[in-house]
C-alpha cells in the first residue's frame, strides 16, 4: 500500500510538471522556466555549502574525537566575514538585477515579435466560465480556445463578475480579470497542440470546475473553424448573453456563430456607470 502511494504521488508530480512551464509550449513560458533555473542555480551557491559542511562539521568535531582544533580564543577571521556577508550581497544584487530585467522583458502588455499578425481576442470571466470572443472573426466560445500555432495572441481581458485569474500554464503566466477594467495579455504557442487553461483565483462553488482547453492548429484550419462557426452556430445576442452570464457550471463548451456589437465594453459599461472607459496605454475602449 505504502509503495503505491509513493508510485501515485511521483506519477502526480510529473503529470503536474508536464503540464506547466516547466514544460514549455511558448516563449513566455520557456522564458519563465528559464529565469525560475536561474534563480535555483544562483541560490545554490548558498545553499548546497549548507548541505556539504554541516555533516563535515558534526563528523570532525563528534564527541570523543580528536580532529578539531581547540580555540576557546577565537574571534575574528576577514575571510569568513568576507564569505559570510560578501556572497550574499553579490547574490542579492545578481538576482535584483535579473528579476527587473526579466519583469520588463516579460511584461504582460508587451507584443511579442513575430513574422505573423497578432490575433486579437476578447477574453470574459463568468462565474464559472471563460467566454472567447473574436472580433477579426465576429464569432465566440466558452470554455474552448481556438488559436494559431506560431502566430501571437493578444488578449485582451475583463471580468462580468467578481476579481478571476487568466492562465494557460504551457504558455505563459497569469493575469487578473476585473469588473469594469480592462487587462492584456500576449502569449504564443510555438506549435500545434492542445494545452489546459484555467482561472487560479477563487470564485465560489464552481472554481474548481472553470478550466478551458486551448487548441493551437494551423491558420488553414483556424480559419475552416471560424468559417464553420459563423455558418452553423447560433448568435450570441443580448438573450443568449443575459442566460450564459447566470452562475452556472457547463457540461461541455459552447460556440456562437455571430456576436452583438458592443458585448465587450458593454460588459465593461455595467460596472463603470457607463462612463468613458481608456485604457491603460490611454487609447479608447
Amino acid at each position: 500500500m505504502r509503495s503505491a502511494g509513493v508510485l501515485l504521488l511521483l506519477t502526480s508530480s510529473v503529470v503536474a510538471a508536464s503540464d506547466g512551464f516547466i514544460n514549455p509550449a511558448g516563449p513566455v513560458a520557456e522564458a519563465l522556466r528559464d529565469h525560475l533555473i536561474f534563480i535555483v542555480v544562483v541560490m545554490a551557491i548558498v545553499i548546497a555549502p549548507l548541505f556539504i559542511a554541516l555533516p563535515w562539521v558534526l563528523w570532525r568535531y563528534r564527541l570523543g574525537t580528536k580532529s578539531g582544533s581547540y580555540q576557546p580564543n577565537w574571534e575574528f577571521s576577514w575571510p569568513l566575514e568576507v564569505l559570510i556577508w560578501g556572497v550574499p550581497a553579490v547574490i542579492v544584487g545578481v538576482l535584483s538585477w535579473n528579476l527587473w530585467h526579466q519583469s520588463y522583458e516579460l511584461d504582460p502588455y508587451k507584443p511579442l515579435a513575430a513574422t505573423e499578425a497578432t490575433l486579437e481576442v476578447q477574453a470574459i470571466a463568468l462565474d464559472w466560465k471563460w467566454v472567447f470572443i473574436y472580433p477579426e472573426q465576429d464569432v465566440a466560445s466558452v470554455n474552448e480556445l481556438m488559436i494559431v500555432a506560431g502566430r501571437p495572441v493578444r488578449f485582451r481581458l475583463t471580468s462580468g463578475t467578481v476579481m478571476q485569474s487568466f492562465m494557460i500554464p504551457r504558455l505563459g503566466g497569469q493575469i487578473y480579470t476585473m469588473a469594469g477594467m480592462v487587462t492584456q495579455l500576449n502569449l504564443l504557442a510555438s506549435e500545434p497542440g492542445q494545452f489546459r487553461g484555467l482561472n487560479t483565483q477563487y470564485n465560489g462553488m464552481g472554481f474548481a470546475n472553470q478550466k478551458f482547453m486551448t487548441h493551437a492548429v494551423s491558420q488553414a484550419d483556424f480559419d475552416t473553424w471560424a468559417v464553420n462557426m459563423s455558418e452553423s452556430k447560433p448568435p450570441l445576442n443580448q438573450t443568449a448573453w443575459a442566460q450564459l452570464a447566470k452562475p452556472s457550471v457547463l457540461a461541455s463548451p459552447q460556440s456562437f456563430g455571430s456576436v452583438a456589437e458592443g458585448l465587450f465594453t458593454g460588459v465593461i459599461a455595467d460596472f463603470t456607470g457607463g462612463y468613458h472607459h481608456i485604457k491603460a496605454d490611454g487609447t479608447d475602449l
